[in-house]
């Protein structure tokens, strides 16, 4: 049994060889397929990621009354800390907030030579972002020290809401694409497997039963598309990398980042080896099955 598998590897090997032209056909076009399964794979996993960034940069901003002491602070600060899912706690004073202001808008009218006008506040941070709601929730609940807290729902709701679509559609979208290349791949194989009817109907004749005719069409099937996944795989490995290296210093400015490459270009890789493989093999199985019916 081990002989004969062996066997049919080496058939399958000849097979590509003797068909040379069908099979760069057939690698191609798996090959084109593969690249822009990849690179939309690629793009999704990343606005995915995009989107969760958006959605962890949320924050909760608890704004401490006038009058307040320093024993009611700190006392507001270990309630705020108890909440359950806060991740923790940051006092920024009033001028960390007059810092911030001035770098995003700058001293506008001149205000800022005036008695500063802002409050403390505590930044919280939630350990997932559909804790964020709750926790403004009972943080409103300390009315005394607390002047209003907020997470800027109206923009925050949007981002969620943003998020949530990207995760819905990036799924479809690629099951949708998934289902396009099994398509087109399959098509191709079948093509290549048509050609040589010929050859199927004499081994037929001369008494080679279904699995034994079989194997080498599964096997080469694979091949065609192992081979074809070489070159979007390539461009996976050469290209994401200085796609990273450009755009995540600008994207870490607003705390946002790509896929970090290693692990990533990693499992990209291997799907689209194991789609190429798997679909490649199916396909010859499915193309062939009119010609060993009795």
């Amino acid at each position: 049994m081990i002989r004969t598998f062996f066997r049919h590897i080496l058939e399958s090997i000849k097979s590509l060889r003797r068909n040379g032209w069908m099979t760069i056909s057939s690698i191609s076009a798996v090959a084109i397929t593969l690249t822009l399964l990849g690179i939309f794979l690629t793009i999704i996993l990343n606005t995915v990621k995009l989107a969760e960034d958006m959605e962890n940069n949320v924050e909760i901003s608890v704004f401490i009354s006038y009058g307040t002491t320093k024993e009611e602070q700190d006392e507001l600060e270990e309630n705020l800390k108890n909440i359950p899912h806060v991740a923790s706690v940051e006092f920024s004073s009033q001028d960390d907030e007059l810092d911030r202001v001035k770098e995003s808008y700058g001293d506008v009218w001149g205000l800022f030579e005036q008695d500063n006008p802002l409050l403390d506040v505590f930044i919280v941070q939630a350990k997932e972002p559909k804790y964020v709601k709750g926790i403004t929730e009972e943080a409103k609940k300390y009315k005394k020290v607390v002047h209003k807290a907020t997470y800027g729902e109206d923009l925050s709701d949007k981002i969620f809401s943003i998020a949530e679509g990207v995760r819905t559609w990036g799924l479809i979208g690629s099951g949708l694409l998934l289902f396009v290349a099994m398509f087109l791949i399959s098509n191709t194989i079948r093509i290549t497997i048509l050609s040589r009817e010929r050859e199927i109907q004499i081994m037929r004749l001369v008494g080679a039963k279904n699995g034994y005719i079989r194997w080498p069409f599964f096997l080469e099937g694979g091949w065609i598309g192992l081979f074809g996944s070489i070159i979007p795989i390539g461009l996976i490995i050469f290209g994401y990398p200085e796609v990273y290296r450009v755009l995540n210093p600008v994207l870490l400015r607003s705390n946002y980042s790509l896929l970090a490459p290693g692990q990533f270009m990693i499992q990209i890789s291997a799907i689209l080896a194991v789609l190429g493989i798997l679909i490649g093999s199916l396909g010859s199985i499915i193309s062939m099955r009119r010609f060993l019916k009795i």
